[in-house]
């Protein structure tokens, strides 16, 4: 299989999942300029909407959209949990967690990263993002992990999501005006899942800094 990713895009979902499993996969990087692949490679022609991630099996087959390829790769290896069973009410939470991390907080930055674009916007557009954090610290004051005493895809998912905001405690890729400083339910959760073997080989492949 090969992984099309940008670094520190919410393509690192997918790139840690497929470390958590072990999985061998190819890890390509588009360039996020022109698209093109480290091959030289129209993106495009993977995925003609231009975005990231996109998953190409070993038949050729595309798959696209990060929440479905994280279940497609933990589906895989069932017994490592990473995932709920198919047709488990369990796995419709994890599910419901997913659309709210894809639609309320992934599309919720994209005015903060555009900021100049979005002009006065950015003012509607950050409270609201604020909020979803906010409920998202809440919930992590019961539960180490977003779906329970369990790492699974949906805490791959928002550890890509967090890294884009801004905090003493963890290191911005995109330094999006938000900023995560009294959230410490988040926090402790954050440098939990930073620690994991997973989450750093993954940083690392990326090219990332992990300080």
């Amino acid at each position: 299989m090969k992984l099309y990713y940008m670094p520190a895009a919410c393509s690192l979902s997918p790139h840690i999942v497929a470390n958590e499993l072990g999985l061998e996969v190819e890890f390509i990087k588009v360039d996020h300029n022109d698209h093109t692949t480290q091959q030289g490679k129209n993106f495009h022609k993977v995925n003609p909407h231009g975005y990231i991630p996109a998953l190409e099996l070993a038949d050729g087959t595309i798959l696209r959209e990060g929440p479905v390829i994280v279940q497609y790769l933990a589906d895989l290896k069932p017994q490592a949990g990473l995932v709920p069973l198919n047709g488990s009410f369990e796995r419709y939470r994890l599910q419901e967690m997913l659309s709210f991390l894809s639609t309320e907080v992934h599309k919720g930055f994209i005015p903060l990263l555009y900021a100049q674009q979005a002009g006065d916007y950015i003012n509607t557009a950050r409270p609201k993002l604020e909020k979803r954090f906010s409920w998202l610290n809440d919930h992590l004051a019961e539960r180490p992990f977003l779906m329970g005493q369990n790492f699974s895809v949906a805490d791959a998912y928002l550890f890509a999501l967090t890294g884009w905001g801004q905090a003493p405690w963890l290191k911005s890729y995109y330094n999006a005006p938000i900023h995560f400083d009294g959230l410490q339910h988040l926090q402790g959760w954050y440098l939990r899942v930073k620690a994991r073997d997973a989450v750093v080989k993954s940083l690392l492949e990326e090219g990332l800094d992990l300080n």
